[in-house]
């Protein structure tokens, strides 16, 4: 890979509190490979998004080895990562149903990278509203809650009504003809009459997390 086409964000964390991420989707193995490369020459731990297991397994065996790869979410981390600095989780990941379960992942893997736990809350889709209340005093205690869900994304709406922390949704392409690979959930989202609630892009796990380190930074830093 020219020299030029890679040139990493060294200074992210301190600028941002962020470190840099490496969407692999559309990336060759060799690009991979020389990201991983520099990276590995540095000493820096690195978290890459949208690996699919195709890519992961087209690379050099020395960086499947040193990969910790999730085929759920399509991520991977390379390097050691750092203590958690949290006693107990402060970030809710929950989705609708499982369908949504690789992007909720993908954001549950983002803030681990980051050194934050997440609980995760699963298959609690409004189509049967008992699964949310049966539930809902132990998301409200969480002052960060990231929801994946797509078809017509109900359940960020229905939470933001009733607890208090911040809500990130992520509108996923779960779904079927009009739901049009996540379009109506985003729109549903964006439209929702519950108050306050951020939305990111469509399957944007690793994004709800990074709103999501945001916010656990501004609040840790007051």
């Amino acid at each position: 890979m020219a020299r030029d086409h890679y040139q990493p964000d060294r200074g992210r964390r301190e600028r941002m509190g962020l470190d840099e991420a490496v969407l692999c989707a559309s990336k060759s193995s060799s690009q991979i490979e020389h990201i991983l490369d520099d990276a590995h020459a540095r000493g820096t731990s690195l978290l890459l998004t949208r690996l699919e297991g195709a890519q992961l397994a087209a690379l050099d065996a020395i960086w499947r080895e040193r990969l910790d790869y999730d085929p759920l979410s399509c991520t991977a981390f390379l390097g050691e990562l750092p203590e958690l600095s949290d006693a107990a989780p402060r970030v809710a990941v929950v989705t609708a149903g499982t369908s949504d379960v690789g992007v909720a992942r993908e954001a549950v893997r983002t803030l681990r990278h980051a050194g934050h736990a997440a609980r995760e809350f699963h298959d609690l889709g409004v189509a049967g509203l008992w699964r949310v209340l049966e539930r809902v005093d132990e998301i409200a205690a969480m002052p960060v809650v990231i929801i994946a869900a797509g078809m017509d994304a109900a359940l960020p709406s229905v939470l933001g009504g009733l607890v208090p922390g911040a809500i990130i949704a992520v509108p996923t392409s779960a779904g079927y003809g009009v739901a049009v690979g996540g379009e109506t959930a985003l729109r549903s989202l964006l439209a929702s009459c519950a108050p306050g609630i951020t939305v990111v892009n469509i399957d944007n796990g690793y994004g709800a997390a990074c709103a999501a380190l945001r916010i656990l930074g501004r609040a840790a830093s007051r």
